[in-house]
């Protein structure tokens, strides 16, 4: 398989980097009543504004995708209206370098459940860095802090991480994959590894 990126890889990273981006423009709502409940409990579904990375990379598996399709759904959010406005921009490129970074470690051939997670953890990690520069998280008292970031990074782990895998390995099977990547025993064989 090449590992450049063809037009075609480009093109479908960013429709599902569209789609996405529709999905988190509607999820902004989800999360703000979620707020509403003690102990930062909306955190649990933050890993939702990293899913685009994971999906995008298990499908195309080629360096560059989860940072490109995570910057594309983060644009996308913004064109459809965004209520965080322009800085989405800012996230998404941090959090889709988090993945970026953690599929590079393994020099993009693992598409493991392992990886995809720790892909999710690495992207909570992109949006600590925003949160934390843009003063967020300096107005939080330590415990408060700790809290964040735990239940972030576990919402990464079983959202973008586990959530997404499964995704793509439901998506594999009906063969919706196959015009990008055909399919063989070999990768099925990797997806339940």
């Amino acid at each position: 398989m090449k590992k450049r990126l063809t037009l075609t890889d480009i093109l479908v990273t960013v429709i599902i980097a569209v789609v996405f981006g529709i999905v988190y423009r509607l999820w902004g709502p989800v999360n703000d009543s979620l707020k509403l409940f003690p102990l930062q409990v909306n955190e649990l579904m933050y890993g939702m504004w990293f899913i685009a990375a994971t999906v995008a990379f298990l499908i195309i598996r080629k360096p560059g995708v989860a940072l490109i399709a995570e910057t594309a759904a983060a644009s996308g959010e913004f064109i459809v209206g965004s209520q965080y406005g322009l800085e989405v921009l800012i996230y998404g490129v941090m959090q889709g370098l988090g993945a970026e970074l953690v599929f590079a470690l393994f020099m993009y051939k693992s598409y493991s459940i392992f990886t995809t997670s720790l892909a999710g953890a690495a992207s909570a990690g992109g949006s600590f860095v925003m949160d934390w520069n843009r003063g967020y998280m300096a107005d939080l008292v330590g415990w408060n802090v700790t809290l964040v970031i735990i239940l972030r990074t576990i919402s990464g782990i079983l959202v973008a991480g586990v959530f997404a895998y499964y995704l793509v390995q439901a998506l594999e099977k009906t063969g919706v994959t196959d015009l990008l990547r055909p399919s063989s025993k070999k990768d099925f064989d990797t997806l339940d590894s």
